[in-house]
């Protein structure tokens, strides 16, 4: 069993000064279930901050002995250990966010010193310029960066958007039927497509879906180690888990003396998930 200062890094436990103001997702109270956080396992702090903050322009906040990074409709959460591994290969491929500019960030990327992996990520009949790709079928402009400890971060253009960057969709790999009906069914996502992609919609996010050609792991200890949803009315919804037979495992726990209560449970195929209630109220 972890301890309890690990349980403290792996969960949302902000100090009480926290700088930067709240931590509130802006698609909070679009449903009962909205997307969270993304949690990182990564061999230093520094580098993921000269990423998310210094190229990308998160908020930084601390929390606790560890750090998160404000986007909207998603916080993005480290803590320093050693992943055992990158996100290709497990079944979360990438994150994806939105961006008026695709051009604009490989541009700003590649100065920073981060690789353009556009080319690599797509079919050799798909065309690439200098690290961006049209994709016809989304009528849109996409290109993949990779972070530090090879998290795989894609940018969709989306020229409407008022905000400078924001949480566009998850990549998720795996059978792409079974998962798409089963997040469907848990977590009341919308099911849908993306392009080609078969997809689910909650507020602030697509979930997206697509095979692998390469036998997949879970997520947890990889970089990229478990994602997030905050509910509302977590203690019956996690209930109503149990009663769909999956076994928690951190029960529905409400933090002692904070207006926050968390449970963490794999889903089926291997993805790591933490559910929160009170996260956007921090």
């Amino acid at each position: 069993m972890r301890s309890m200062v690990t349980l403290f890094l792996c969960g949302l436990f902000w100090l009480a000064g926290a700088s930067n103001g709240s931590a509130q997702l802006t698609a909070a109270k679009a449903g009962p279930v909205v997307y969270g956080h993304h949690h990182l396992i990564v061999t230093s702090v520094e580098a993921h901050k000269r990423f998310w903050v210094d190229t990308l322009g998160g908020v930084p906040t601390p929390f606790g002995s560890g750090e998160l990074f404000k986007f909207p409709n998603v916080l993005v959460l480290v803590r320093e250990g050693e992943p055992s591994g990158g996100t290709k290969g497990t079944t979360v491929n990438h994150l994806g966010f939105g961006v008026p500019s695709v051009r604009a960030v490989v541009d700003k990327a590649r100065a920073a010193g981060y690789s353009i992996a556009t080319r690599d990520e797509l079919s050799p009949t798909m065309e690439v310029t200098d690290g961006v790709a049209y994709i016809a079928n989304q009528d849109t402009y996409i290109a993949y960066v990779m972070a530090p400890d090879n998290v795989k971060v894609e940018f969709v253009e989306n020229k409407t958007q008022n905000e400078s960057i924001a949480l566009h969709h998850i990549h998720f790999a795996g059978p792409v039927d079974e998962m798409q009906a089963w997040y469907v069914e848990t977590f009341g996502a919308v099911a849908g497509t993306r392009g080609s992609f078969k997809a689910a919609d909650l507020p602030g996010v697509n979930l997206t879906y697509s095979r692998s050609a390469e036998p997949l792991q879970g997520t947890q200890g990889r970089s990229l180690d478990h994602i997030g949803f905050e509910v509302d009315g977590l203690e019956e919804f996690c209930k109503k888990l149990e009663l769909l037979g999956i076994t928690f495992d951190r029960p529905y726990r409400k933090l002692d003396g904070r207006n926050l209560a968390i449970a963490f449970f794999t889903d089926p195929f291997g993805t790591y998930i933490e559910l929160t209630e009170g996260l956007d109220e921090l």
